[in-house]
């Protein structure tokens, strides 16, 4: 859920806009995104969004945001691409301004200027931001490496860096991700040899190559090796079809003719002469590869025949995930290869080194990652010679004044998670999360009686259950139960007007009380009144 806000006077721009996916413990929540409440009262003086690329974590809640802060957005090209295919899905592309940047361009927005600044990541068309505002520059990474031989396009711009630098920067916000790990992040190049390599070894088998569909330069490799080798390519998963197209009409990829295949193209070819690119690196469990591993793929079949490649590590918390798909692959004969197949698009710790001195801000203030990576970047400013006085671990909310004389963190916004559920945004709150948490846990027992116009309960109580106990093993337990709740209706009706509230907390204490006695377990209770 990156996005920061800058603030003068009666400007304010907004540097990316990303969605979370959800924990494990939100139970149906699609994504997460931030709560924008600042933003919507001070609407006025919201200039634009600036973007620094086009991962999920960076763009992923603009279709959403836009709907309540509708200001110009600027991105470079691929990035607006992915955008804009968003934006096209929910109908939105007529609604939205939209200005595509170029690295070295700048743009004017209230009291700010912000400039695009050439670097390298994990997808293609990322870019660091200086921002210039009355009091000082900020330079603002974004997610980055330092990659001097990339895949597509030119390396990292160090040279603006330390022009940057030599003018005076008072404050750099730096990516942390990769804080924590010493030396330099390989190039994406050293990937591709690696992938030729197992081309090279595998010349027998059909080739599955799961990756991140963002990753363009990662797809741009595989498919070169596939070409060498003889091999059609079938770009498979919704996400990687859509950008892995994007990037084909902005020439970001360039794909050899007769190359690429459909998948109903497939059965043409013997196994040994394709390769499949597929979602599901994370073991998502919607995505492609993980329905090939269960078996419910349409048009694949995982078998005995079968390169498997994961070009990815898994994201912290998903290694659970990614481990059953493993497992399911290997059940099925397929050769799993899931180790030295991928590098990151974070900069380690002496990349760090390096932009800070080449930048030399008078404020260090780590950005991206884990509590435990801003500590790291920390700890390399301190190494640095940066005192804590000028070092800003900032929480979300936190708002942080500054100035070439002083800064401080001065108070907070509001902030916080909106739920994305189906078509519902914000409607799901943590009293419904933790309602699915409990029917999750230990079910639900639903209690029904009717009553009639004289407050007499005419039928029932009838118990029916779900998640709890199997029905037809549990007669002795829920016959116990009837008598139970019978009891409970009839102590609350005795000698008193009829106060429906009061019965169904009866109720659902007294059956709450019985069946943890009898089985350890809370089930949620839900009574329900009928009346005739």
């Amino acid at each position: 859920m990156n996005i920061t806000a800058f603030e003068y006077e009666d400007s304010i721009i907004v540097v990316d806009c990303g969605m979370a996916f959800p924990e494990d413990d939100m139970f149906g929540i699609d994504s997460v995104i931030p709560d924008v409440t600042y933003l919507e009262d001070n609407i006025d003086k919201v200039k634009g969004f600036v973007i620094t690329h086009g991962h999920e974590d960076h763009i992923g809640a603009l279709p959403y945001v836009l709907k309540k802060v509708n200001v110009p957005i600027y991105a470079t090209r691929l990035t607006m691409g992915i955008i804009e295919y968003k934006f096209k899905e929910k109908n939105m592309l007529d609604t939205t301004e939209r200005h595509v940047v170029k690295f070295g361009q700048t743009v004017n927005l209230g009291k700010f200027r912000v400039e695009f600044i050439k670097t390298n990541h994990s997808i293609v068309d990322a870019a660091a931001l200086a921002i210039y505002s009355p009091v000082g520059v900020i330079v603002h990474t974004g997610d980055f490496k330092v990659d001097y031989t990339p895949v597509y396009g030119d390396a990292i711009d160090l040279q603006r860096f330390a022009e940057l630098g030599k003018n005076g920067v008072l404050a750099l916000m730096c990516d942390s991700t990769n804080a924590e790990r010493p030396g330099y992040t390989p190039s994406e190049r050293t990937v591709g040899v690696t992938i030729d390599r197992l081309f090279s070894e595998h010349k027998d088998t059909r080739i599955i190559i799961a990756t991140f569909a963002s990753n363009v330069d990662r797809v741009q490799q595989i498919i070169n090796s596939s070409y060498k080798y003889g091999r059609k390519v079938v770009v498979e998963g919704r996400s990687m079809v859509n950008i892995i197209s994007t990037a084909q009409e902005l020439g970001c990829i360039s794909i050899p003719e007769n190359t690429l295949i459909d998948i109903d193209e497939l059965k043409n070819y013997p196994d040994n002469q394709t390769t499949i690119i597929t979602t599901g690196s994370q073991g998502e469990s919607m995505a492609a590869l993980t329905r090939m591993a269960e078996a419910t793929h349409r048009k694949i079949k995982i078998g005995p025949g079968d390169t498997v490649i994961f070009s990815s590590h898994p994201i912290p918390g998903n290694e659970k995930s990614v481990t059953n798909v493993i497992n399911k692959l290997l059940l099925k004969g397929a050769d799993v290869i899931f180790q030295d197949v991928h590098v990151s698009g974070h900069p380690c710790q002496e990349e760090l080194k390096l932009i800070y001195s080449l930048v030399q801000p008078k404020y260090a203030i780590p950005v991206h990652g884990e509590y435990r990576h801003l500590i790291a970047q920390a700890n390399i400013a301190k190494m640095l010679g940066y005192d804590s006085k000028h070092i800003f671990i900032m929480h979300s909310g936190d708002v942080l004044e500054m100035d070439q004389h002083s800064a401080k963190v001065t108070g907070t916004v509001p902030t916080g998670a909106i739920l994305v559920d189906g078509l519902g945004v914000g409607d799901v709150g943590n009293a419904v999360l933790r309602d699915r948490q409990h029917l999750a846990e230990d079910g639900i027992v639903i209690v029904t009686w009717v009553m009639d116009g004289a407050d007499m309960v005419t039928a029932g109580p009838e118990i029916t259950s779900r998640g709890f106990v199997y029905l037809k093993e549990a007669d002795v337990l829920m016959n116990e139960a009837t008598v139970v709740a019978q009891d409970a209706l009839a102590k609350s009706l005795r000698g008193q007007q009829c106060d429906e509230n009061k019965m169904r907390t009866a109720v659902r204490e007294s059956l709450g009380d019985f069946f943890w006695k009898k089985t350890k377990r809370r089930p949620m209770i839900l009574p329900i009144i009928m009346r005739t």
